[in-house]
């Protein structure tokens, strides 16, 4: 059961804390334990009704109208207006209640829907990414336990496996992409992503996925001899160890040009060898590869 405080509701629904505090007095919308010590938290059912209530004011119901509702009429309400709209944040914050409440079919139906409406490149880019970050907050604070965060990590990774294995295998001849995480790096949804991304575009790939020992990495690329290679560094190396990584691999592998990405490269200060350039999105990636003519 989640323990939330006010902030940390306000930045899961985007409702401001005073906005909400109204809301609880004048409405008796949600009612906040409080800790031993008296410090008011809320729980999973306040931050599922808050984020519905705010999807319903937002798309023109008066809040007075609202608390009126039983649950039944509000989760209604909020299906007829999920499946018309396009904003976005609607759709996050839906992922967000399948994932408290571990809906796998909840889930998967979202994210399949959306797929069908808007492509499986633009759900990716404009909702699961953002969704992801989102739902940071929640493992900052201790409010999404291991079996949430497996739960959550396990779907999205199947649908980015499905979607790659259903594009065709470009030919050996095309120019080729080694994708890897570096040892002891396990945050690989984003280098699926750009698996599939860069196969879209017609790449020979090579995906060693994570925690690839460096001497392998080396072997693959002496086999293969990529035009490209592609990494995401999140936890590993240590920020200040990022340049001292990177530049290694540009030095053993000139022949290549080094792609990288990632929370410890965008927070690293780097001086960047001929042979690296930095992204920190698919998007990103796409006008590299395009600016260097070899899509």
């Amino acid at each position: 059961m989640g323990k939330y405080s006010i902030r940390e509701l306000e930045q899961l629904s985007g409702i401001k804390a005073h906005t909400i505090r109204i809301w609880e007095k004048r409405h008796n919308l949600v009612s906040p334990n409080r800790t031993g010590t008296n410090i008011r938290f809320y729980s999973d059912d306040d931050l599922k009704k808050i984020i519905n209530v705010s999807l319903l004011n937002q798309n023109g119901f008066k809040i007075s109208k609202i608390v009126d509702l039983s649950l039944e009429e509000l989760n209604q309400k909020v299906a007829e207006i999920s499946s018309t709209q396009a904003d976005t944040e609607i759709f996050i914050d839906q992922l967000i209640l399948a994932m408290i409440d571990l809906e796998e079919e909840k889930f998967e139906g979202i994210v399949t829907q959306l797929s069908q409406r808007f492509g499986f490149e633009r759900t990716v880019l404009e909702i699961i990414y953002p969704f992801l970050e989102k739902i940071g907050v929640l493992w900052q604070t201790g409010n999404i336990n291991p079996a949430q965060e497996h739960f959550i990590s396990h779907l999205i990774r199947q649908k980015i496996i499905a979607a790659i294995d259903q594009l065709p295998l470009p030919p050996k001849t095309n120019p080729r992409i080694v994708l890897f995480l570096p040892e002891t790096e396990l945050h690989e949804i984003g280098l699926l992503f750009f698996h599939y991304v860069v196969k879209k575009e017609g790449f020979r790939t090579y995906y060693l996925g994570q925690t690839v020992p460096y001497e392998d990495l080396k072997a693959i690329c002496a086999i293969h001899k990529p035009r490209y290679i592609i990494t995401q560094l999140t936890s590993v190396p240590p920020a200040s160890e990022v340049q001292n990584f990177l530049n290694t691999i540009c030095r053993d592998l000139p022949e290549s040009v080094v792609l990288a990405s990632g929370y410890a490269v965008k927070k690293a200060p780097l001086t960047l060898p001929d042979n690296l350039r930095v992204f920190h999105n698919a998007l990103m990636l796409k006008d590299i590869l395009a600016s260097l003519k070899f899509v």
